[in-house]
């Protein structure tokens, strides 16, 4: 078990002692649990943490995470939320299997949507919302104020830095060694990171800094969440068809895709007709050209991006590069800027060979090389470790939206 310092359970976890000499339990220990679903573009999952409390008057320690997910995400079921209920039904189930039934009533279930939700209009978004809101009020699970809410983007890239930061151990040694964030959804990107030099603080945009207090200590981060930048969404966007209309007839072309592809595909609950240029040129840099349109001027560049010397990316950047053959599915690794460079190059330049892998792999590896090169400014040497999991916990936001939920965290 991960033996971690706790300011934050204190809430549900510091029994009263009425007695100044009541003699010390011999076994004291206490398991409590909590429950967070991040309901993502393309998925939803649910993380189930165990705290145990071996002493009324020690924090507690994370001892491990039970985690599933099912795809599609809940905003595929923009227009059927019944359906998309149902999702979350089946996941409340492995928490049941997972909790001791005595423990229910005092586990808090609580859901956060991320860049799926917010890319949908509103009402839509509020008629998914209030189906899980009343399936969580129907679960024997304890169900907080706020328990179902869309998270805002900052909340989103600060949360995943203190999972990160947290698991990696960053977090109780004073000198201010941590590591960065690379998250890359389906609908949204984030990179967090805490600047060492003032210029960094200085030359960003005002609402790119945000100042989060926890363990007696206040970090003041870089972090940006781009909105329509998550690989899913640059996809759509590299198609030219992102909020375009004439679904029914238009078909979306790229140099980016297989020359003889042509299929159906959806996302956000619409379906686009998408297919690569039969009588024209595929490859690398044609593909490149047009992923450059997505990502140039629109991602600020950091003026240190080499800040904290070691960024930790996961999500998508993670899965393409197994899918690519950069790293080993189950045990990550560290890859530099330019390995992403050097293998888009080799997918798009042999689309047919990657075609079974996926039709998209080299518009989505051009996509993540575009992204770090241009758009964030890193360098091919930056070295980026790819991780899904530390210490067996997944690398995502949930664990620090955990945090917040016991103890808050007061990010501003």
């Amino acid at each position: 078990s991960l033996h971690l310092l706790f300011l934050l359970f204190f809430i549900f976890s510091v029994p009263v002692v009425t007695e100044a000499v009541a003699p010390r339990p011999v076994n004291f220990s206490r398991t409590f649990y909590g429950i967070m679903f991040d309901a993502g573009s393309t998925g939803t999952r649910i993380h189930i943490y165990k705290f145990i409390q071996k002493d009324p008057v020690e924090l507690p320690v994370l001892d491990n995470e039970m985690y599933h997910a099912v795809k599609p995400g809940l905003s595929a079921y923009a227009d059927i939320p019944e359906v998309g209920g149902e999702t979350i039904r089946q996941l409340l189930k492995v928490a049941k299997k997972t909790i001791p039934k005595e423990q229910w009533i005092q586990t808090p279930v609580v859901l956060k949507a991320t860049a799926g939700l917010r890319l949908l209009p509103q009402e839509k978004a509020k008629a998914l919302l209030n189906e899980v809101k009343e399936i969580f009020d129907d679960s024997p699970f304890f169900v907080p104020n706020n328990s179902v809410t869309i998270m805002n983007g900052t909340n989103e890239g600060v949360l995943a830095w203190v999972t990160v930061n947290f698991l990696t151990g960053h977090l109780y040694v004073k000198t201010r060694k941590t590591v960065g964030i690379l998250d890359l959804g389906g609908g949204s990107t984030q990179i967090t990171f805490l600047p060492r030099l003032k210029k960094t603080v200085l030359t960003a945009p005002a609402d790119y800094i945000a100042k989060i207090n926890m363990f007696n200590n206040t970090f003041e981060l870089y972090t940006h969440s781009y909105l329509g930048n998550g690989l899913i969404a640059a996809r759509l966007a590299t198609l030219g068809a992102l909020g375009a209309d004439g679904l029914d007839w238009k078909v979306f072309r790229s140099s980016c895709l297989p020359k003889k592809f042509r299929e159906d595909w959806s996302f956000g609950g619409l379906t686009y007709k998408v297919s690569g240029i039969p009588d024209g040129f595929a490859g690398y840099k044609l593909c490149y050209q047009e992923i450059m349109r997505v990502v140039k001027g629109i991602v600020h560049q950091p003026f240190e991006v080499k800040g904290s010397s070691i960024f930790y990316a996961f999500s998508y950047y993670y899965d393409r590069a197994v899918e690519s053959g950069l790293i080993d599915e189950s045990r990550g690794g560290t890859v530099e800027v330019r390995d992403f460079k050097k293998r888009a190059k080799e997918v798009c330049n042999k689309m047919t060979k990657y075609r079974p892998i996926s039709p998209f792999l080299c518009m989505d590896m051009t996509y993540i090389t575009c992204l770090l090169k241009e758009g964030f400014g890193f360098k091919d040497s930056t070295v980026l470790q790819l991780t899904k999991k530390v210490n067996n916990v997944e690398t995502s936001w949930a664990l620090g939206a955990t945090f917040d939920h016991f103890h808050k965290l007061n990010i501003h």
